[in-house]
């Protein structure tokens, strides 16, 4: 089973789109709300990251919904 955690904000359209994607794929993940969460905010900026989705799929990061990259990672 793949580690997944994806970072979020309340406001962010993709953000909603990626965890769909994941829930219909039955992937189970942890979701950080950079809106609501200091440390998480923290988590996303020491990787280099100012804006959300960024979906960590055992430690690989995709930034951005892009399903094909997701897809990809959660089948290896």
């Amino acid at each position: 089973m793949k580690n997944v955690i994806v970072y979020t904000s309340s406001t962010c359209p993709y953000c909603t789109l990626a965890k769909n994607h994941l829930t219909e794929k039955g992937v189970s993940y942890e979701e950080k709300n950079v809106s609501s969460d200091k440390e998480a905010r923290k988590e996303l900026m020491a990787m280099g990251h100012m804006g959300v989705p960024v979906i960590v799929i055992d430690g690989a990061e995709v930034v951005g919904f892009d399903k094909e990259k997701i897809d990809s990672l959660l089948d290896q």
